[in-house]
């Protein structure tokens, strides 16, 4: 599935807003922003990697204007910054004025699904992050949000919704995102793929669970921009020449030695033999 077969003019709306979770209803005049990213918070400190590695430097919050992951940067001590990025800074497809490989990290939560062209939307997140850095983005799955109904029932601005994988989908408009990462290119290191239903319940009847303070409905992707030297050799590099500190040393040998040591003081007994009472 290739969104730029998919997502033809009579399927978008006239204005394509990009502000992530943002839901309007018209007829009573209201607007009500999403929580998505908030929701994610806790999720995400869980997970060591958020900190250490994926949001880290200097980044955008793609289409963060109305729950900005900055409102949270202390929880993420190694973000030097983090740019809300929105309506008013450019169009989040192309991302103009940011140069190639400027960013160390592009978060988006809830605004890929509002692109004309998220395949060349998402290739250009990845044009601005340099070599090692991180893309962290967030989408609606399919069948958790929209539940088989499209034009989407709950954001009229929907201009596809999104599946992790699916050899057929009930959507017209339905991106698989294995096969939207692989038009990414050899550059894409593909670190992490969720469906986020953790807090999800099956049970109810159709609803837009996205309005509860838990439920997230969505797909959490992340994936890593390799250098060119990765791409050559087709594996990741490690830090073979890192010089380590005495302590570490030491501790790493005496993991290798203990090991040893186990072997060596039962060579006479098979492993896994042992019966007897505890």
């Amino acid at each position: 599935m290739i969104s730029k077969l998919l997502v033809t003019e009579s399927m978008l709306s006239p204005v394509a807003h990009y502000s992530c979770d943002l839901i309007s209803d018209e007829k009573n005049n209201l607007r009500v922003d999403m929580k998505e990213c908030s929701k994610s918070i806790n999720r995400r400190l869980a997970d060591s990697r958020f900190a250490r590695r994926y949001f880290v430097g200097h980044g955008i919050d793609i289409g963060g204007k109305p729950d900005p992951l900055s409102l949270y940067a202390e929880f993420f001590p190694l973000m030097s910054s983090v740019k809300t990025w929105d309506l008013e800074d450019g169009d989040a497809q192309y991302l103009e004025d940011i140069a190639d490989e400027t960013l160390d990290f592009v978060h988006s939560s809830h605004c890929l699904e509002h692109l004309r062209d998220p395949s060349e939307g998402l290739s250009n997140w990845l044009r601005v992050v340099k070599p090692g850095g991180y893309v962290v983005v967030t989408v609606p799955d399919e069948d958790l949000y929209e539940q088989g109904v499209f034009p989407s029932q709950f954001n009229k601005d929907h201009k596809v919704t999104f599946t992790v994988f699916k050899t057929k989908s009930w959507s017209r408009a339905s991106i698989n995102l294995l096969d939207l990462i692989r038009e990414l290119g050899a550059c894409c290191e593909v670190v992490k793929i969720e469906v986020l239903d953790s807090n999800y319940r099956y049970s109810l009847p159709r609803y837009d669970q996205t309005l509860t303070p838990v439920a997230e409905c969505g797909i959490e992707l992340i994936f890593r921009k390799k250098s060119a030297q990765e791409i050559s050799n087709g594996s990741r590099i490690m830090g073979v020449d890192k010089a380590l500190s005495r302590e570490t040393t030491v501790h790493l040998n005496q993991y290798k030695d203990d090991m040893q040591s186990m072997k060596n003081s039962n060579l006479s007994a098979p492993p896994f033999q042992n019966n007897s009472e505890i």
